[in-house]
Order: structure tokens, then C-alpha cells, then sequence
């Protein structure tokens, strides 16, 4: 593990990060920012050569979306979950 002074990157944590460089960053899984990737929840990725990469501008952008000072701050900016939300239900029609 490398260390580094404050407000330093780490050296592997320098321009593009990988899912789970990205992961180690923000302290999730890999298969959590996987899921935030499927349903269009998380941070702002990049496919470059077929990979999925992150830069840290975006994963700080990202994560103070979830800034709050209190648990009674509003929670229009809220980082959401990493699940799908439950389909709308319609009632049933019977013509």
C-alpha cells in the first residue's frame, strides 16, 4: 500500500481509475459501482477500449451529491441506492 501526503493521490490512483481502483476510492465494491453502472445511478464513467474507467473529478462530483448535514437535510441531490426501482403498477384492465 502506498502512502502519500494529504490531498496527494496515490500513485495508483492517478487519471483514469479502474472499477476497482474507482471502488477503493470511494470505499465500495467493484460490484457495487457495477450496479450503480446498470442503472444509470452512479458516478459519470468512460468506455475507453473497451474499458470502463472513471475519473476522480467525477467520483468527487458523484459522492457530494450525498453531503448532509444532518439526517433532516433535504434529499433532492440523494446518491441513490445501487438497485432498481420498483416498477410502476398499473391496474389491470379488463375490456
Amino acid at each position: 500500500m502506498s502512502t502519500s501526503k494529504p490531498g496527494v493521490l496515490p500513485d495508483d490512483l492517478v487519471g483514469h481509475l479502474s472499477t476497482p481502483q474507482a471502488g477503493r476510492f470511494l470505499n465500495l465494491s467493484s460490484r457495487t459501482l457495477e450496479k450503480h453502472r446498470t442503472f444509470g445511478t452512479g458516478p459519470v464513467y468512460r468506455k475507453i477500449g473497451g474499458r470502463v474507467v472513471y475519473t476522480v473529478e467525477d467520483l468527487l462530483a458523484w459522492a457530494e451529491r450525498g453531503a448532509r448535514r444532518s439526517t433532516t437535510d433535504p434529499s433532492a441531490d440523494l446518491v441513490p441506492a445501487a438497485k432498481p426501482l420498483a416498477p410502476p403498477q398499473h391496474p389491470s384492465r379488463h375490456d
